[in-house]
């Protein structure tokens, strides 16, 4: 079955060089929070090390720290990056979102259809707009995972659904989005998005459509599976200790400039992609097999326009909320992201 051979292929092994072979020889630590079988390990970073690894004739190596290895929590991943704790880490940007303002204007809702498509219009504005909120590192990769689904215990496939229901964002800054949609934002880590769905805390979630399928098994406690809403994203990053980056030698550097950027934000955003396609195939093979615990429901053009509308209406309170703060063209960068 398709689905089992995608996940088959994101489940071989990273190709870790072996031993240095001249003096000049360098190992760069990778941490991350996410344990090696996700697709940010198997997909993005298993093709950083074979680039880097083949470019330098196996002078440039990664070592990885998975699963909190070199310390947990996703708010404190950036912060180990900028003091070297590993010379580069993964990361979710919203997670400290009063550094990265300007980035988190891809997050909202708008002509972006999936994480491929939001991560190209991320970096198409990237010099202009949001370089600036990242120069204590050397960026590597910006992606825009989307949040293309909503998993639910009752149905949100309307406007009127939606309304009074306790729903979790896909990032905390969309709050005024989700408001003007008429439900009410529950604050909720994903980790939680289980145990708050089976207890009621919550009646919904907006989350990647993957998280429907093992290991996550949000369809285990919910009722809906709600697609064609307006997708909300999650800007991720590899980032690298900057003093690190500039004590290489030129040709090492050359090569991670070489695959830095659009390059490398586009594979992190296709392994996410890819999950999400495999999560589509598993569904059709559940429904076909009446296996399926959720019913999918495919939101129509009208209410999809009608929830646009209202997911506008909520975008002037975040632009009112970043004048406040003291940045008055984010009308200007969102609209540039979506043109």
């Amino acid at each position: 079955m398709q689905f089992r051979k995608m996940l088959r292929v994101a489940a071989i092994p990273l190709m870790f060089a072996g031993a240095a072979q001249s003096t000049s020889a360098e190992e760069l630590s990778v941490a991350t929070f996410v344990p090696p079988s996700h697709e940010t390990v198997t997909g993005a970073l298993a093709w950083f090390d074979k680039e880097i690894t083949e470019r330098s004739n196996g002078t440039l190596t990664m070592k990885l720290y998975p699963a909190g290895q070199l310390g947990a929590g996703v708010p404190q991943q950036y912060k180990r990056a900028v003091e070297g704790v590993a010379d580069i880490t993964f990361g979710v940007a919203a997670a400290t979102a009063t550094l990265f303002p300007k980035t988190l204007l891809a997050i909202p809702p708008g002509k972006s259809i999936d994480a491929m498509d939001s991560t190209e219009r991320l970096w198409a504005v990237y010099d202009d707009y949001l370089a600036d909120e990242w120069s204590e590192v050397k960026v590597l990769a910006l992606a825009n995972p989307a949040g293309g689904m909503i998993i639910a215990t009752r149905d949100m496939s309307t406007i009127e659904g939606m309304k009074g229901a306790k729903l979790v964002p896909f990032a905390s800054m969309t709050t005024p989005v989700i408001q003007g949609m008429g439900a009410v934002p529950v604050q909720m880590d994903p980790t939680e998005h289980y145990t708050g769905l089976s207890t009621g805390t919550i009646d919904g979630a907006i989350s990647s459509i993957n998280n429907i399928m093992p290991p996550w098994n949000l369809d285990e406690v919910a009722d809906y599976a709600i697609l064609n809403t307006p997708a909300t994203f999650n800007v991720v990053f590899f980032v690298m200790n900057k003093e690190r980056y500039e004590g290489l030698s030129d040709e090492h550097r050359a090569i991670l400039d070489e695959i830095s950027g659009l390059p490398f934000s586009l594979e992190l955003a296709r392994a996410f992609h890819l999950a999400d396609e495999a999560a589509l195939e598993w569904a059709k093979e559940q429904q076909a097999a009446g296996e399926l615990n959720v019913e999918w429901i495919i939101v129509s053009d009208e209410e999809r326009a009608k929830m646009e509308a209202a997911a506008a209406a909520g975008m002037e309170q975040i632009y009112k909320d970043y004048a406040d703060r003291g940045i008055p063209n984010a009308k200007e960068i969102y609209e540039a992201i979506n043109r």
